[in-house]
Protein backbone atom coordinates (compact mmCIF):
# COMPACT_ATOMS: atom_id res chain seq x y z
CA UNK A 1 0.00 0.00 0.00
CA UNK A 2 2.80 2.43 0.86
CA UNK A 3 4.50 1.61 -2.45
CA UNK A 4 1.38 2.55 -4.41
CA UNK A 5 1.07 5.88 -2.59
CA UNK A 6 4.74 6.69 -3.11
CA UNK A 7 4.64 5.56 -6.75
CA UNK A 8 1.61 7.68 -7.50
CA UNK A 9 3.18 10.70 -5.81
CA UNK A 10 6.19 10.50 -8.12
CA UNK A 11 4.21 9.60 -11.21
CA UNK A 12 5.94 6.23 -11.53
CA UNK A 13 3.51 3.35 -11.95
CA UNK A 14 3.67 0.61 -9.31
CA UNK A 15 4.33 -1.85 -12.14
CA UNK A 16 7.68 -0.11 -12.65
CA UNK A 17 8.54 -0.74 -9.02
CA UNK A 18 7.72 -4.42 -9.50
CA UNK A 19 9.76 -4.54 -12.69
CA UNK A 20 12.80 -3.02 -10.95
CA UNK A 21 12.34 -5.35 -7.96
CA UNK A 22 12.33 -8.39 -10.23
CA UNK A 23 15.02 -7.34 -12.74
CA UNK A 24 17.54 -5.11 -10.95
CA UNK A 25 20.89 -6.88 -10.90
CA UNK A 26 22.25 -4.47 -8.31
CA UNK A 27 19.40 -5.25 -5.91
CA UNK A 28 19.79 -9.01 -6.37
CA UNK A 29 23.58 -8.91 -5.96
CA UNK A 30 23.22 -6.75 -2.83
CA UNK A 31 20.67 -9.13 -1.31
CA UNK A 32 22.81 -12.15 -2.14
CA UNK A 33 25.91 -10.43 -0.76
CA UNK A 34 24.13 -9.67 2.52
CA UNK A 35 22.89 -13.25 2.82
CA UNK A 36 26.38 -14.61 2.11
CA UNK A 37 27.93 -12.16 4.54
CA UNK A 38 25.56 -13.30 7.30
CA UNK A 39 26.31 -16.97 6.55
CA UNK A 40 30.09 -16.46 6.63
CA UNK A 41 29.92 -14.15 9.67
CA UNK A 42 28.15 -16.96 11.53
CA UNK A 43 30.66 -19.57 10.33
CA UNK A 44 33.65 -17.44 11.38
CA UNK A 45 32.17 -16.43 14.75
CA UNK A 46 34.08 -19.22 16.63
CA UNK A 47 37.39 -17.57 15.69
CA UNK A 48 36.10 -14.05 16.36
CA UNK A 49 36.21 -12.76 12.78
CA UNK A 50 33.67 -11.33 10.39
CA UNK A 51 33.73 -12.28 6.73
CA UNK A 52 35.13 -8.84 5.91
CA UNK A 53 37.96 -9.26 8.41
CA UNK A 54 38.69 -12.73 7.02
CA UNK A 55 38.91 -11.34 3.47
CA UNK A 56 41.12 -8.48 4.61
CA UNK A 57 43.47 -10.78 6.49
CA UNK A 58 43.58 -13.18 3.55
CA UNK A 59 44.57 -10.24 1.32
CA UNK A 60 47.57 -9.70 3.63
CA UNK A 61 48.67 -13.34 3.44
CA UNK A 62 51.52 -12.70 0.99
CA UNK A 63 55.26 -13.30 0.92
CA UNK A 64 55.92 -9.53 1.09
CA UNK A 65 53.81 -6.96 2.98
CA UNK A 66 51.59 -5.18 0.45
CA UNK A 67 51.06 -1.44 0.34
CA UNK A 68 47.78 -0.15 1.73
CA UNK A 69 46.76 1.01 -1.77
CA UNK A 70 47.30 -2.46 -3.24
CA UNK A 71 45.04 -4.04 -0.64
CA UNK A 72 42.40 -1.34 -1.08
CA UNK A 73 42.36 -2.01 -4.84
CA UNK A 74 42.11 -5.78 -4.37
CA UNK A 75 39.20 -5.43 -1.95
CA UNK A 76 37.54 -2.65 -4.00
CA UNK A 77 37.61 -0.33 -0.97
CA UNK A 78 38.72 3.24 -0.63
CA UNK A 79 41.79 3.83 1.53
CA UNK A 80 39.81 5.52 4.33
CA UNK A 81 37.43 2.56 4.65
CA UNK A 82 40.34 0.12 4.61
CA UNK A 83 42.16 2.11 7.30
CA UNK A 84 39.03 1.97 9.48
CA UNK A 85 38.67 -1.79 8.87
CA UNK A 86 42.30 -2.34 9.89
CA UNK A 87 41.97 -0.60 13.28
CA UNK A 88 40.18 -3.41 15.20
CA UNK A 89 42.51 -6.03 13.73
CA UNK A 90 45.51 -3.92 14.67
CA UNK A 91 44.17 -3.43 18.23
CA UNK A 92 43.78 -7.20 18.55
CA UNK A 93 47.39 -7.68 17.47
CA UNK A 94 46.40 -9.54 14.28
CA UNK A 95 47.81 -7.10 11.71
CA UNK A 96 50.67 -4.69 11.64
CA UNK A 97 50.75 -1.37 9.79
CA UNK A 98 54.24 -0.01 9.23
CA UNK A 99 55.85 2.82 7.30
CA UNK A 100 57.24 1.73 3.94
CA UNK A 101 61.03 2.14 4.22
CA UNK A 102 61.25 3.09 0.51
CA UNK A 103 58.44 5.67 0.66
CA UNK A 104 57.70 7.15 4.07
CA UNK A 105 54.31 8.40 2.84
CA UNK A 106 53.16 4.82 2.18
CA UNK A 107 52.11 2.11 4.63
CA UNK A 108 52.79 -1.63 4.44
CA UNK A 109 50.39 -4.16 5.92
CA UNK A 110 51.19 -7.57 7.29
CA UNK A 111 49.77 -10.31 9.45
CA UNK A 112 51.33 -10.79 12.85
CA UNK A 113 52.15 -14.31 14.05
CA UNK A 114 48.88 -14.29 16.00
CA UNK A 115 47.05 -13.09 12.90
CA UNK A 116 48.55 -15.92 10.83
CA UNK A 117 47.51 -18.46 13.48
CA UNK A 118 43.98 -17.12 13.62
CA UNK A 119 43.70 -17.04 9.83
CA UNK A 120 44.88 -20.66 9.67
CA UNK A 121 42.14 -21.61 12.14
CA UNK A 122 39.54 -19.71 10.08
CA UNK A 123 40.35 -21.31 6.71
CA UNK A 124 38.70 -24.69 7.46
CA UNK A 125 35.54 -22.87 8.60
CA UNK A 126 35.57 -20.83 5.38
CA UNK A 127 36.15 -23.93 3.24
CA UNK A 128 33.32 -25.87 4.85
CA UNK A 129 30.90 -22.97 4.48
CA UNK A 130 32.00 -22.37 0.91
CA UNK A 131 31.40 -26.01 0.01
CA UNK A 132 27.88 -25.73 1.44
CA UNK A 133 27.17 -22.57 -0.56
CA UNK A 134 28.65 -24.03 -3.76
CA UNK A 135 26.37 -27.05 -3.39
CA UNK A 136 23.34 -24.73 -3.42
CA UNK A 137 24.27 -23.31 -6.81
CA UNK A 138 23.77 -24.98 -10.20
CA UNK A 139 27.09 -23.67 -11.56
CA UNK A 140 29.18 -21.85 -8.92
CA UNK A 141 32.19 -21.45 -11.21
CA UNK A 142 30.05 -19.72 -13.83
CA UNK A 143 28.71 -17.38 -11.16
CA UNK A 144 32.26 -16.52 -10.08
CA UNK A 145 33.22 -15.81 -13.71
CA UNK A 146 30.15 -13.65 -14.24
CA UNK A 147 30.78 -11.64 -11.08
CA UNK A 148 34.44 -11.13 -12.06
CA UNK A 149 33.28 -9.86 -15.46
CA UNK A 150 31.13 -7.23 -13.76
CA UNK A 151 33.83 -6.22 -11.29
Amino acid sequence: MIYRIMSNATGIPFETTLHVRDRCLCLHVQRAARALARRFDEALRPVGLTNGQFSLMMALNRPQPPALGQVAALLAMDRTTLTAALKPLERRGLVSVTVDPKDRRSRRLSLTQEGSRLLAAAVPLWRSTHETVDALLPDPERLRQDLKAIA
